[in-house]
């Protein structure tokens, strides 16, 4: 039965991911970013004074709303999770390293994208029952588009229901565990026979510790978010700088790989990997797995904040990309190139191959920073998750099983400290695709209504760069 489900599945991935989805992808980032004259380069300068500017003011949030801040971080702290890790990983074991350079493609016109969806979903957000507000793709489509688009709404949310638990909480909670694993089995302190053991209590750890957190409500995810990001990035930045400056003799022969090896992939993989193809679709299907932009989820965080300008909280979309994927997934991606011992392309590969990277430069003393650091992304990844699966469901049922699903949802993380997830890591990558497909075309049709606000900001800010 799980072969049939696995060759069902992998035969859908290729559809979802195959050349329409790329099209669709790329095609919607370069519409976008034509119809607002590429803001995400024109204005990069603004966004990250607006952004970063932010990050050291002191702010209460308004009722039922999270500072603009919280909002991002409650967004990164979905983004920058596993997909920085085990995702790109996978990308260059598979697609060789020039899925690195496609992975920057998509994040450049992702920065678009994302600007577009966390613009929106702050123009079309609503107050729920409880006076929080609401919003991201289906929100932006009901009250956006006509009434006959209105069942893509629906479709983005029940998908949305459907991936959080693999995507936002099993996958992630397996990462943790293997992490801390490897960590203290590379002293000794760990035998097989007591992995399921402390897999277990583990699990049981992180259920309660996810449920304390989301049963908090939104402005206890913000709080907890603004802390837990800002230290997690910071550590994992520093861990990939010090691999590339002691490996600086090498970076010019791993930029040639990248730039080389994305239109002829065969040359740097022995083989293995000959089509342009699989490099690009490698890179930009684990750049939006990374960063979520066209996914359209980061926007229900961002709907969140007690910000006015749409636009001015679109700017946090472009600085989250840039962070998310052109930072941290390429530092990633340069400790796999310069660090790990051995790639074997054509093998599917997670955060083994990232930790070797750390392990083979710094000693096995870093397996314990390395551990440190999956977990605040995997953790922070499950509670920015979580509140975007109760988005969706309150979307389609109402607020009344809010508490329920929480619940239901921190208990997810039990089994998924013990159990292998191979092919929920696939259809995980599979419904992230279909989710992507009725949030692209909203934002094609609402295309109109960005350029709009655009205008009508640079207007209120006498910008006659516009």
């Amino acid at each position: 039965m799980i072969e049939i489900i696995t060759l069902i599945n992998a035969k859908l991935n290729d559809f979802v991911w195959g050349v329409p989805a790329m099209v669709l992808i790329l095609g919607v980032g370069l519409w976008l970013s034509c119809r607002s004259k590429f803001i995400q380069l024109r204005k990069f300068g603004s966004a990250m004074r607006c952004t970063v500017g932010r990050m050291f003011k002191k702010e209460d949030a308004q009722s039922g709303a999270v500072t603009p801040f919280q909002a991002v971080c409650t967004a990164l702290a979905a983004t920058v999770g596993t997909g920085n890790i085990a995702g790109v990983a996978g990308a260059i074991a598979l697609g060789g390293p020039g899925a690195v350079f496609w992975m920057w493609i998509s994040a450049l016109l992702g920065m678009c994208t994302k600007f577009a969806e966390v613009t929106l979903a702050v123009h079309f957000r609503e107050r729920n029952v409880h006076g929080d507000w609401v919003g991201g793709p289906m929100y932006y489509i009901k009250n956006g588009l006509g009434k006959h688009w209105h069942f893509l709404g629906y479709l983005y949310a029940a998908l949305g229901v459907l991936t959080v638990f693999g995507t936002g909480n099993a996958t992630q909670v397996n990462t943790i565990t293997a992490s801390i694993g490897t960590a203290l089995q590379n002293f000794g302190l760990l035998s097989d026979d007591s992995v399921f053991g402390v897999n277990l209590v583990v699990g049981i750890l992180i259920a309660i510790m996810v449920a304390m957190v989301l049963l908090g409500g939104v402005k206890r995810i913000g709080r907890f978010t603004e802390k837990l990001v800002p230290f997690m990035a910071v550590l994992y930045v520093i861990l990939g700088l010090g691999v590339i400056v002691l490996n600086i003799g090498a970076v010019p022969a791993v930029l040639k790989s990248i730039f080389v090896g994305a239109f002829t992939p065969a040359g740097f993989t022995g083989g293995v990997v000959g089509s342009l193809f699989i490099s690009m679709r490698r890179g930009v299907s684990r750049g939006i797995f990374s960063n979520e932009a066209g996914l359209g989820t980061g926007s229900i965080a961002h709907a969140a904040s007690d910000i006015k300008s749409p636009v001015e909280q679109g700017y946090f979309g472009i600085f989250e990309v840039f962070c998310d994927t052109i930072i941290v997934c390429t530092l990633t991606a340069f400790t796999i190139l310069l660090g790990a011992p051995v790639i074997t392309y054509g093998v599917t590969a997670g955060a083994e191959l990232t930790i070797s990277g750390f392990v083979n430069t710094y000693g096995n003393w870093v397996s314990i920073f390395t551990a440190i650091a999956l977990c605040c992304f995997a953790f922070s990844t499950i509670i920015g998750w979580g509140l975007y699966g109760v988005r969706c469901l309150e979307f389609i049922v109402g607020s009344k099983v809010n508490t329920v699903f929480m619940v239901l949802y921190s208990m997810v993380a039990i089994p998924g400290a013990i159990v292998n997830l191979d092919l929920l890591w696939g259809i995980a990558d599979t419904c992230n695709g279909m989710m992507a497909i009725p949030n692209l075309i909203a934002l094609f049709l609402l295309s109109g209504t960005l350029v709009k606000l655009i205008h009508e900001h640079a207007d209120s800010k006498n910008d006659l760069t516009k």
